[in-house]
């Protein structure tokens, strides 16, 4: 009797903390999304493993009007910026109260979890601030042959595929990720490899493990964004992150063969040796030397690991976007054949002023590309940006106030395809983003957020994105399309298009390279 009678108590002190949790917004007086489910809040279809989190958020955004939304992340409250205005403010003006993400990290017990994207509060703003000359113009356009070198061997690769007659469907989400990853590998881990005739290689068998596409993968990736202290426990009982343990053992190899060896190479590997041994990275462009200073006493500071975190969240940003970018582009360009014609004729008026050579400042100069990927970006976003709320916080113009520790998600995947902001926004126009004659919504525009965490690495993403689509437009005749939309997976965060990115391609007579 008295185990039964404590059951019954246990079970209502449960309800009652369950729906206590659940009234969080309700007794706060906040606008509350009207579809909230227990114990799933927003995120139902996902637990029922229906919707990718992203297209989640995406559904939230659409029931309501207000331009900020209690919300429920699982069991977690959280608040949905609807508005852009308030957006950008709080992720610029008001950075103070929203400077940390609020992801796993566990800088006493993990430093492969210390990455840019996941530190908080001075932490971040130090190695920011350390790793932010490796993304000048200047050290880009050192890195450029090593990317070029790369897109030759996807050119060469498609060149065997293709028929010599005719035409073949390619899912060019796949070429693309191979391309990117191939792209990482050397110019992140500084690694001489070619994914294309090797796919087996030891890089590309360690990367693949961390982008597969499965329901452990998904969730896994949620909790990282809803529960990092569950995360952080799990890590404590010994869950380990193998795919950073083994990038970061590959990074170790290369930096001490480098040593021994004294070689000198420009890539983001040999910015982080310099970083490790010297305290900093220089703003001189031509000075890639790693020799120590003894004078900064901050050579122990970055060590071997934290070198692993930063390759570790590079390669998981990085291959994500440039493949997606580039292969979304050429889909979108396939449906549209005055844009298509756009495209070929800038690249071929483009490449003639540099005598037929593809270069860094060749790449700038393509100006419809740089709208082409814009427009891109705009549709097929990071579905959303997160920050937690670092000190109370009281929304302008109301009396309601964000209390420190509710995460912030700003549903960039909803901004971004909301007409009030983006006419016709299924519709795929890169001319909306003229310099002269812009036809959106300047602040709703964030495909790589905005302020002090804007995305360090955007530039390179945007350079190997254009770099692989005008390889493509250079060797390749695109086969134009019916119109069609990409139907979003279930399994990711981001936008990962289900049976993949299929275009039609066929060899021109004449390939220039």
């Amino acid at each position: 009797m008295i185990v039964l009678l404590l059951g019954l108590l246990l079970v209502t002190i449960l309800f009652w903390l369950i729906r206590q949790q659940y009234s969080y917004w309700n007794r706060r007086n906040f606008p509350t999304d009207p579809d909230t489910h227990i114990p799933c809040g927003c995120l139902k279809s996902v637990v029922k493993h229906e919707k990718s989190m992203g297209v989640a958020i995406y559904d939230a955004y659409l029931k309501s009007n207000s331009p900020f939304v209690g919300v429920y992340l699982l069991f977690r409250p959280a608040v949905l910026i609807r508005d852009p205005e308030l957006a950008r403010q709080i992720l610029i003006q008001d950075f103070s109260s929203f400077h940390d993400r609020g992801i796993y990290v566990d800088e006493k017990r993990d430093p492969l979890s210390c990455s840019l994207f996941g530190l908080r509060g001075q932490s971040w703003r130090s190695l920011r601030q350390k790793l932010t000359p490796s993304f000048s113009s200047g050290k880009l356009k050192a890195m450029f042959h090593t990317s070029d070198d790369i897109g030759n061997k996807m050119i060469a690769h498609l060149n065997k595929v293709l028929p010599e007659e005719g035409s073949a469907e390619l899912d060019l989400k796949d070429v693309f990720v191979t391309y990117a990853i191939d792209i990482i590998g050397s110019v992140i881990f500084g690694l001489e490899i070619n994914s294309f005739e090797d796919p087996k290689n030891k890089f590309r068998t360690l990367v693949h493990k961390a982008r597969r596409n499965n329901l452990f993968s998904a969730n896994f990736a949620m909790f990282i964004f809803l529960c990092p202290s569950i995360i952080k426990f799990m890590f404590r009982l010994g869950l380990k992150n193998y795919t950073a343990v083994g990038l970061r053992d590959i990074m170790k190899e290369t930096i001490e063969y480098r040593e021994k060896h004294n070689i000198v190479r420009k890539d983001m590997l040999q910015l982080m040796m310099q970083l490790r041994n010297t305290g900093k990275i220089t703003e001189d462009d031509e000075n890639w030397t790693t020799k120590p200073n003894a004078a900064t006493g901050e050579q122990n500071e970055f060590t071997i690991d934290h070198i692993g975190a930063q390759g570790f969240i590079f390669y998981i940003a990085g291959q994500e976007t440039t493949s997606s970018s580039a292969a979304f582009t050429i889909f979108e360009l396939a449906q549209y054949p005055d844009l298509l014609a756009r495209a070929k004729k800038e690249v071929d008026e483009v490449l003639e002023r540099h005598n037929g050579q593809l270069s860094y400042d060749a790449l700038r100069e393509m100006s419809f590309l740089e709208l082409c990927l814009q427009e891109t970006n705009r549709k097929y976003p990071l579905p959303f940006l997160n920050r937690e709320c670092t000190q109370d916080y009281t929304i302008p113009g109301t009396s309601h106030v964000i209390e420190k520790g509710i995460p912030i998600v700003i549903p960039l995947l909803g901004i971004h395809r909301d007409p009030q902001y983006f006419p016709n926004p299924m519709t795929y126009d890169p001319d909306r983003f003229l310099p002269g004659s812009p036809n959106y919504n300047a602040n709703a525009y964030m495909p790589f957020g905005a302020g002090p965490r804007q995305c360090i690495a955007l530039r390179m993403g945007m350079i190997n994105s254009k770099l692989g689509i005008v390889k493509v437009l250079q060797n390749f005749n695109i086969e134009i399309m019916s119109r069609r939309e990409i139907i979003i997976d279930n399994h990711s965060v981001g936008i990962q298009p289900k049976g993949g990115v299929k275009v039609r391609l066929s060899k021109k007579a004449q390939v220039q390279n």
